[in-house]
């Protein structure tokens, strides 16, 4: 390949798995953190709450897991959430350890977002399409399994 070529750069650009993906959820984080504005939640917090509920008292490890994230990215991003009471981190078995589980003020914060994110979830799928939907979210699952 030559990047001297502009039809080579522009093929890459138009093709690029990891630029049209990230272009793609930096969007659709856009979306969901403009509907959530109001109930001064984020996208993410949204995600790392919902996965907090759904795995309750998970290792930190296991929750950046889930998440896809960095430890540390999660780790100042669940500083935040604690400071606004919306989970607990205690010990683990391990000093290492920390031990994360949503608290009654974060499942308070969920029910109340929860018809902001169904919205902002039907805006994205009412673009992409039901049956173009359940293929890429197949795509992606498969892609978070194997890499």
């Amino acid at each position: 390949m030559d990047l001297s070529d502009k039809k080579t750069r522009r093929e890459i650009g138009s093709s690029c798995a990891c630029f049209n993906l990230r272009r793609a959820a930096r969007l659709v984080t856009q979306r969901f953190d403009r509907v959530f504005r109001d109930a001064d939640i984020t996208a993410n917090q949204f995600s790392i709450l919902m996965a907090s509920y759904n795995q309750g008292g998970i290792l930190l490890t296991g929750l950046a897991r889930t998440l896809g994230m960095e430890r540390t990215t999660l780790s100042r991003n669940l500083s935040l959430l604690e400071r606004r009471k919306m989970v607990s981190i205690a010990m683990g078995g391990d000093r290492r350890e920390r031990r994360i589980a949503i608290t009654k003020n974060g499942i308070a914060v969920l029910e109340r977002t929860l018809p902001l994110w169904q919205k902002a979830q039907n805006d994205v799928l009412g673009l992409v399409g039901q049956k173009e939907w359940k293929a890429l979210l197949r795509g992606l699952h498969k892609v978070a399994r194997e890499l």
